[in-house]
């Protein structure tokens, strides 16, 4: 069982309640989402690894043993085209769960007009897979489900 990490504070929601049919129908893949607290702050590395892929508004990390985690910052953002996020990584770097990854702050995507909710998804997993699934209140860096 791999824990995998909050990657911000906010409320532990199910992606059957994220605004984007993409994630809510878990055509992604499963996972969960955060309802993010509506400050300025980090985007946190769920899972150790290593960033294989990085937009300013979303990244994955690939675990050691080849599976990888999504973390996209708010719906529909691929728009905002990169302003109010900063990333703080580069593809290709190592990172240990915990570790900041990109820089922003919910409170501008959700003044923006667009959901600041953030889906955390284990890529190339069936549901069956992902478990202790959190709900509520989370801190940055607590368990946000397992992977089994």
């Amino acid at each position: 069982m791999t824990p995998v990490l909050a990657p911000m504070a906010g409320a532990a929601i199910s992606l059957s309640a994220v605004p984007d049919p993409v994630f809510s129908q878990a055509m992604v893949g499963p996972g969960a989402a955060i309802d993010p607290a509506r400050e300025p702050g980090h985007a946190l590395a769920p899972i150790s690894g290593r960033i294989v892929k990085l937009h300013p508004h979303a990244y994955v990390i690939e675990a050691p043993d080849g599976r990888g985690v999504l973390v996209h910052l708010g719906i529909d953002t691929v728009q905002l085209k990169g302003a109010g996020f900063e990333p703080l990584v580069a593809e290709g770097d190592p990172v240990r769960a915990g570790q900041p990854v990109v820089s922003w702050n919910p409170a501008d995507v959700e003044a923006g007009g667009r959901s600041p909710i953030c889906p955390v998804v284990a890529l190339d997993t069936p549901a069956s897979a992902v478990l202790r699934v959190a709900a509520g209140p989370v801190h940055a860096g607590d368990e946000l489900f397992q992977w089994d």
